[in-house]
């Protein structure tokens, strides 16, 4: 299945993590100030879309969508249903998480709305992967430092954690006790996620070696 990327403009400093996510075949797509992260990422752009107030607009030879500043949609929520629209059904956000909390929580909102679309989602940064947890169980492996489990959009009921070192079995996370945070795999094992309503933001913390 061909992938979209979205690369959006906030910071990211590791970016030979980012690129062992990535793959030639992906359809690439820059909103904005993403654009500064071209020349280190290994994802060719098939489109470029933004307001341009933060990024002068290209002079390449690529499709670009010029977007008005006063809109609902941010540039990369623009770019997510852009997408979707042309079809695609799995997708990798990078440039996401950064320095403004606004932004950042508003890019964490997509993998609720690519979930609740029947799209597979992720969103890699410096330091973690994140995706949502709902219909599917989803397994994890011990390659990763930690990992940990917030209600988003409500409560999440029936959850079931196995092959962790805090395992779970029925139970229920809600926004206004988020005690599923810093999780392990048990060693040599996988942990198996799964949940009755709701949904989990997954977030998996990588080792100080990615692996390889």
């Amino acid at each position: 299945m061909k992938r979209c990327v979205i690369v959006g403009g906030a910071g990211i400093t590791r970016y030979d993590r980012i690129n062992r996510f990535l793959r030639e075949d992906d359809f690439g797509i820059f909103c904005d100030c993403g654009l500064r992260h071209l020349p280190f990422l290994q994802v060719k752009p098939g489109l470029v879309v933004g307001d341009f107030d933060s990024h002068e607009r290209p002079d390449m030879d690529v499709e670009t969508i010029v977007l008005p500043r006063e809109k609902d949609d941010t540039d990369t929520f623009f770019a997510v249903k852009e997408a979707v629209r042309r079809g695609y059904d799995d997708f990798l956000l990078t440039g996401v998480i950064g320095e403004r909390l606004d932004h950042t929580l508003a890019n964490l909102s997509i993998l609720q709305y690519l979930d609740a679309a029947g799209k597979t989602a992720r969103i890699v940064d410096d330091w973690s992967e994140m995706c949502i947890v709902s219909r599917k169980e989803t397994e994890i492996s011990d390659d990763c430092a930690y990992f940990s489990l917030l209600a988003v959009g409500g409560p999440a009921k029936g959850i079931r954690i196995a092959g962790a070192k805090y395992p779970l079995e029925d139970g229920t996370i809600t926004g206004e006790f988020q005690y599923g945070v810093s999780n392990e795999v048990l060693p040599g094992q996988t942990a198996r996620i799964s949940l009755r309503e709701g949904r989990l933001l997954l977030v998996k913390v990588f080792r100080d070696e990615f692996p390889a």
